[in-house]
């Protein structure tokens, strides 16, 4: 059987593709931190937000979206496990290249949590509601920015509750001490 050049060239990006979504460059050799250690990733279901620590300090902030109610995003701890740059959307039938209407944006963060990722957004208007079917999403530009902080191998959580932590990373009171102060928990 006899390849075309075509062929060919599509059979060579497939390859650079699964490398890159295994953890690993064309040459085979895993990729390396650029930030020489690995980050954590924080997202705040409740704050609709996004913070990266660094050696416990707070080194970026963004605003996101989250999963809505019929299709929540997962709580827990997970490592990233892909980078894509100008990925291609897949979905039960339907596959979107890169470009303007794609649904993940520019750029994609594979999680350990099959389907799940932090991506961009073609609907910038999305930030800052319950809007994702599970995956955390920002505005393009600023996906463009937290891309190149992070890599294969950070740490993210995403926290379903608001805790102290939370309160001080995002700003304002624990979900906890608003509703005790409100009176709407001990007792009355």
């Amino acid at each position: 059987m006899t390849i075309t050049r075509q062929q060919r060239a599509r059979l060579v990006k497939v390859a650079a593709i699964l490398a890159v979504l295994v953890g690993f460059d064309v040459r085979g050799h895993a990729q390396s931190s650029p930030h020489g250690s690995n980050r954590l990733v924080l997202v705040s279901i409740p704050d609709r937000k996004l913070a990266v620590l660094e050696n416990g300090e707070v080194i970026a902030r963004f605003d996101v979206a989250v999963g809505a109610a019929v299709s929540p995003s997962p709580r827990g701890e997970f490592e990233i496990v892909s980078r894509v740059a100008n990925p291609t959307y897949y979905h039960e039938g339907v596959v979107i290249p890169a470009g303007k209407g794609n649904p993940v944006g520019t750029r994609w963060l594979g999680l350990n949590e099959k389907g799940y990722g932090i991506h961009g957004t073609n609907a910038p208007s999305s930030i800052g509601h319950a809007a994702s079917h599970g995956c955390i999403r920002l505005r393009n530009r600023d996906m463009e920015k937290l891309f190149t902080m992070l890599n294969v191998g950070d740490a993210v959580e995403i926290s379903g509750e608001r805790d102290e932590e939370l309160a001080e990373i995002f700003g304002g009171n624990s979900t906890v001490a608003s509703a005790r102060e409100s009176g709407q928990i001990g007792g009355q």
